[in-house]
């Protein structure tokens, strides 16, 4: 997981984040996540163009790279869609279920939450305010997600429901969580990282938080140790009205 500053361009900023990504690959970092919206222009034309140069780092090193949420036309206007890049290509896209605030003036919602697959991991991407709904967790979980990453872009005086939202979303359907969040005079970055460890039938978050500015995070995880208590967590639900 990366977490960005302020740019002054895009050019700037991509340079600047593939760098990162480079350093990411010689520790054999499978799945990068970074912000939404970091860019200092978010409206994207072109996602290939634009994410070209991470688009050849994830093919060299056979990275899978989630490059953020932006703003992207549509025949309706415009979307906020996160791009998936898989050794090198984007193979699919993840549209901004809920926006938020002014974003539904400009926006029109996604109406799907996909699963993707990198190999033999299969990932939801929750972009930023669809991690307010507990439905959308569940839904990429139920359809066999092993993992969740979120790019979000939240400010400060956010961080700590954010937080909150990250932990319990993790909690509820016994899957990690990575959040990314842009660090700026106006965004709070403390971008969130959650794993979760078992004690005698009790599950129980471990958050790790990026520190200020630009900064990123690798973790290794074996994604095969929540699949049993996720299966009985939804097991033990009972229908009521």
């Amino acid at each position: 997981m990366i977490q960005t500053r302020k740019y002054s361009s895009n050019e700037s900023g991509i340079g600047s984040v593939s760098k990162v990504l480079l350093s990411l690959a010689k520790k054999e970092t499978d799945i990068v996540c970074l912000p939404e919206q970091w860019l200092a222009n978010n409206i994207i034309p072109d996602f290939e163009a634009e994410f070209s140069a991470m688009m050849r780092i994830s093919k060299d090193h056979s990275m899978t790279v989630i490059p953020g949420a932006f703003y992207e036309k549509t025949v309706r206007g415009h979307s906020i869609s996160a791009p998936i890049i898989v050794s090198g290509e984007i193979t699919g896209k993840q549209k901004k279920i809920h926006p938020f605030g002014y974003e539904k003036l400009r926006t029109s919602p996604g109406t799907k939450a996909t699963v993707f697959k990198a190999g033999k991991v299969r990932f939801g991407v929750i972009v930023c305010y669809d991690m307010v709904f507990p439905c959308v967790a569940e839904t990429l979980a139920k359809k066999g997600a092993d993992v969740l990453f979120s790019p979000s872009r939240i400010v400060r005086r956010g961080i700590l429901p954010w937080h909150t939202y990250v932990q319990a979303r993790s909690l509820e359907n016994r899957i990690p969580i990575l959040a990314a969040n842009v660090h700026d005079s106006k965004f709070g970055g403390k971008s969130i990282i959650v794993d979760l460890t078992e004690d005698d039938g009790v599950m129980i978050p471990r958050p790790s938080k990026l520190p200020d500015g630009q900064s990123h995070m690798s973790m290794p995880f074996c994604l095969s140790k929540y699949k049993k208590g996720r299966l009985q967590r939804y097991k033990d639900g009972q229908r009521f009205s």
